[in-house]
């Protein structure tokens, strides 16, 4: 494991102990946390095979929930492939938000894995959910993620462009659109920029495109009570609070992540 991690350093990798740990376990078929416990000797050569072909991956920067198949999301485990965006511990923020307060049918607009809606039913057992996105790949991959989990009887996954294709009212709307501007593409990290969707990451704008539409569209979607929660860029909680206020939303508040960032902008169908 030693080379593997050096190998994986020399290529840039933030966190390359990490890496080589979960990759081991994963070729091993063992635990991440039994990774210690296998001596080199003990590793079998087609192990050792399928090890090398995995640190192989990720120093040319293929994202380690791909090379495994998934990825951890407020405590479950989601499938995940180059087809949707790999989810984030921030995003976990806009589950915390949305799970203070009651709601019996939710929209989540640019499902992707579905991890957003899935948890979000999976975590509220009588409520019932519709996911979309302009990807059908990526609504393939959410509502597997769905049956999964268990909660494929109560979640409507489909193809719209935002709410091209979407029909009746919701006590919540959920999204994480793309926010990044066209011109910061070139600067992220290769994981991303290389091996992600690009229509998951910028809307090859400004970045702030997707949270004009939700803003002007959204109330037409929502109950007499309904509440919009929007995932943001940590610089664009202003901007996006301010696109809500103008088009006469009330309650709008910017809410910050565990690092005390802006990352969640919630706003409350006006009276």
């Amino acid at each position: 494991m030693l080379a593997a991690m050096a190998r994986l350093r020399a290529a840039g990798v933030p966190d390359p102990a990490r890496d080589a740990r979960i990759l081991l376990a994963h070729a091993a078929k063992v635990d991440a946390a039994r990774v210690t416990l296998i001596a080199p000797e003990d590793i079998a050569p087609e192990i050792a095979e399928r090890y090398d072909q995995l640190i192989a991956l990720r120093a040319v920067r293929v994202p380690v929930s791909q090379l495994i198949g998934a990825r951890e999301f407020y405590g479950r485990r989601f499938e995940i492939s180059r087809d949707v965006l790999d989810p984030r511990p921030e995003t976990e923020t806009l589950i915390e938000v949305a799970l203070a307060e009651p709601f019996a049918r939710v929209l989540d607009l640019g499902t992707g894995s579905g991890c957003i809606l899935v948890t979000l039913l999976a975590e509220r057992d009588a409520a019932t959910g519709t996911g979309v996105d302009l990807s059908e790949a990526a609504c393939l991959q959410a509502s597997q993620n769905a049956v999964q989990h268990g909660v494929a009887d109560r979640a409507d996954i489909f193809r719209s462009d935002w709410f091209e294709n979407v029909e009746g009212r919701f006590d919540l709307i959920v999204s994480n659109p793309p926010y990044l501007a066209a011109a910061e593409m070139a600067a992220v990290q290769p994981e991303l920029r290389e091996h992600e969707p690009r229509m998951a990451l910028t809307d090859e704008q400004d970045g702030l495109s997707v949270y004009r539409i939700i803003a002007a569209q959204a109330q037409q979607y929502l109950s007499a009570q309904g509440r919009v929660l929007v995932e943001t860029g940590w610089t664009q909680g202003a901007a996006v609070a301010g696109f809500f206020r103008d088009e006469g939303w009330a309650e709008v508040a910017i809410l910050p992540d565990l690092d005390g960032r802006d990352r969640v902008v919630r706003a409350s169908k006006p009276g």
